[in-house]
């Protein structure tokens, strides 16, 4: 047989083999597509969710049921938001099918629905640790709105009709608002730090420094943003008091009065570049809310449900936030610190007046 044959079945022998391939790599790859998008969780009853965990090894993050809410185990227990943890199953539930992709557990890493490579994972479980389901979110398909996703039960890949985006964070579940208030409620702001203090108070919508020199005046914003420092404040991270903790020396205290006599009082620790802070609330007024003999005008009755409303909101803040440390962002940390080095500069000399006519003329 000639050279030339030799090669011409040679050449044909390799395409043989690399159709096969071909062909036994589409036959691992049904597409089935249904009549309409099917959704890939079903018969899961939320009432049976006793716990959640999302990601895997190191990153995992677990939301546990508690009492009858869910709490974020990472963050010591700390109460979970439940319209977070009722997105999340929605989202969840709410995965639909367009495409059955593949069934073979080969394609996976490829795909990106194996729980290391997944973008996120997503676990449920009965209040025994029973599994319920489980969903693996992997890449984004190629021209289309979809991603893989799989169960976690289950090898077969499916193309989604939507993107699902999963938050995969602790403090994606807990709410981060600390304390919220009106600027025009606010009645003094009181600074104490170890080597001095001061005092804001609002007088006729003027913000002042109490006891400040004559030879002294106010620098522009520093002291506004001092004084509105509480408008909102919110934390980046959150913990339990611990019995080591009495190492954080809270010797500053951020103490803001509301005009209805609610005080709330921000205790302030400082290492390694970081900020922590507790907090209270207390009610000032202790004038017992008494019931009249007489019949009292409608304005005297909602003066007297106001101030029980605030004395109950300040007790529950109180309550809420006593057990717990809280460390807050460096940018709200420097206006809760701030000295009064940082707020007061000499007074400006008032211009000399210039002479506008010469005697001579």
């Amino acid at each position: 047989m000639s050279n030339r044959k030799l090669t011409i079945l040679g050449i044909v022998a390799v395409l043989m083999v690399i159709w096969a391939y071909v062909q036994s790599q589409i036959s691992n790859k049904p597409r089935t597509k249904p009549n309409k998008p099917v959704y890939l969780i079903q018969g899961l009853d939320p009432e049976d969710i006793g716990s959640i965990i999302l990601g895997t090894a190191e990153n995992t993050v677990t939301l546990k049921q508690q009492a009858g809410r869910f709490v974020v185990t990472n963050k010591d227990n700390y109460p979970a938001v439940t319209g977070e943890i009722n997105e999340l199953i929605t989202k969840c539930l709410d995965i639909r099918t367009v495409e059955l992709y593949t069934d073979d557990k080969a394609n996976h890493k490829a795909l990106g629905v194996t729980e290391e490579d997944a973008r996120s994972v997503v676990k449920f479980f009965k209040p025994d640790s029973t599994p319920l389901t489980g969903v693996i979110i992997g890449k984004y398909k190629e021209e289309s709105q979809g991603t893989y996703v799989r169960l976690a039960s289950n090898d077969k890949v499916y193309v989604t009709l939507e993107s699902p985006w999963i938050k995969n964070n602790a403090m994606d579940y807990i709410k981060q608002e600390l304390i919220t208030i009106n600027a025009d409620d606010i009645e003094s702001v009181t600074i104490t730090y170890p080597n001095g203090d001061y005092a804001l108070k609002k007088e006729n919508q003027t913000i002042m420094l109490e006891n400040l020199a004559e030879d002294k005046q106010l620098k522009d914003k520093e002291y506004e943003q001092v004084f509105k420092a509480l408008t909102n404040l919110r934390f980046i991270d959150v913990r339990k008091k611990l019995a080591e903790d009495e190492e954080l020396a809270f010797d500053r205290k951020f103490i803001c009065r509301l005009k209805d006599s609610t005080t709330y009082t921000i205790s302030i620790a400082q290492k390694d570049d970081k900020t922590y802070v507790t907090c209270e609330a207390e009610f000032m007024d202790k004038t017992p809310v008494t019931k009249e003999n007489v019949v009292e005008s409608e304005e005297e009755l909602k003066k007297k449900e106001a101030k029980l409303l605030a004395r109950d909101k300040a007790n529950e803040f109180t309550t809420k936030h006593r057990d717990w440390i809280y460390e807050i962002a460096e940018y709200k940390a420097k206006e809760l610190t701030k000295q009064l080095s940082e707020l007061i500069e000499d007074k400006k000399k008032p211009e000399e007046n210039k002479q506008v006519n010469d005697s001579n003329m």
